[in-house]
C-alpha cells in the first residue's frame, strides 16, 4: 500500500510540473519559452510570484547539444537496465504532448546499479529536444521515472523516420485529441520495452548528465540518460503525431561547464 501511495504521489507531482496542476499554475506554451522565467502567478506574492524562474536562472538546464559537450567515457558507470513489462496504461493528452501514464500497480522500472526507479509515464516531443550540432531528429521519447524519495530519472531516445512502429500507432490511436483528457478505460495492453532501440536492455549503453525538466518549472536535479541509438516511426505516423502538437520541444540550453559521461 505504501508503494502505491508513493507512486501516486510521485505521478501527481510530475503531472503538476509538466502537464496540468491541481492548483492551476499559470498557463505556458512552447512558443513563449524564452520568457518562461518571467511568467507571473498573480495569486502569489514575491518570491512565489515567478514559479518558473528556474527556467531562466538555472545553470543545469535541459536539453543540451551533445556536440558542444565534453564527453568523458573513461569513468566507470553503474549498469543501466530497463526492466519494463506489459501494462494497461492511461493514454493522456497533457495539453503539451502525447503522454502515456502507467497504471498504479505497474512494476516496470529502470535499474541503475542496485537502485530501481519506477516508470511513471512516457511522452513525446516533436521535433527532438536534444540535438547533435545542427542535427535535430524528427521526434524524441522520454521515459520518466520517480523513486520514493522524489528523485527523477529520464531515459530518452531519439526518433527518426523509417519503419512504422506498431506500439506507437496504438498510442496515437488511443490518445484523446482534447487537451487535458485521458483515456483510462481502453483495456489495451502495451509493452514499453518495444519502444526502446535495439540495445542490450540488461546493460544499456548511454550518455548521462545532470539536468532539469524541459518544461516549466524547469526544476533541476533531474538525471538524464540518453540512448545512442534511435527508434523509427513512419512518415505518416510523424504527421499523425503533429496532429496533436507540433514544435513542443525546448531549445538546447547552455552547458555551463557540465561534462557528459558515457559508456562508449
Amino acid at each position: 500500500m505504501k508503494t502505491k501511495i508513493l507512486r501516486n504521489l510521485a505521478s501527481a507531482i510530475f503531472t503538476c510540473y509538466a502537464t496540468v496542476a491541481f492548483s492551476a499554475p499559470p498557463h505556458w506554451s512552447h512558443d513563449e519559452q524564452p520568457t518562461w522565467w518571467a511568467i507571473e502567478d498573480t495569486s502569489q506574492v514575491v518570491p512565489l510570484r515567478y514559479p518558473y524562474a528556474e527556467c531562466g536562472v538555472g545553470k543545469h538546464q535541459s536539453p543540451i547539444d551533445l556536440a558542444a559537450a565534453t564527453i568523458n567515457n573513461a569513468k566507470t558507470l553503474n549498469k543501466l537496465q530497463a526492466s519494463y513489462d506489459i501494462d494497461t496504461p492511461i493514454f493522456f493528452n497533457s495539453g503539451h504532448g502525447v503522454q502515456v501514464n502507467t497504471s498504479l500497480s505497474y512494476t516496470g522500472a529502470l535499474k541503475i546499479g542496485e537502485e530501481s526507479y519506477p516508470l511513471i509515464q512516457f511522452h513525446f516531443h516533436e521535433p527532438s529536444e536534444h540535438v547533435v550540432g545542427n542535427k535535430r531528429f524528427p521526434a524524441e521519447l522520454h521515459f520518466v521515472h520517480i523513486n520514493e524519495d522524489g528523485r527523477i530519472i529520464v531515459l530518452a531516445t531519439a526518433i527518426d523516420v523509417g519503419d512504422e512502429n506498431a506500439i506507437f500507432q496504438t498510442i496515437l490511436d488511443n490518445t484523446p485529441h482534447q487537451e487535458g483528457v485521458q483515456n483510462a478505460n481502453s483495456g489495451i495492453q502495451i509493452n514499453p520495452t518495444l519502444l526502446l532501440p535495439a540495445l542490450d536492455q540488461e546493460n544499456l549503453d548511454f550518455y548521462t548528465f545532470a539536468g532539469s525538466l524541459t518544461t516549466p518549472p524547469c526544476s533541476e536535479g533531474v538525471q538524464w540518460y540518453l540512448l545512442p541509438k534511435v527508434i523509427t516511426i513512419s512518415a505518416a505516423q510523424l504527421e499523425q503525431l503533429k496532429g496533436f502538437y507540433t514544435n513542443n520541444a525546448r531549445l538546447p540550453q547552455a552547458l555551463n561547464g557540465r561534462a557528459v559521461l558515457s559508456t562508449q
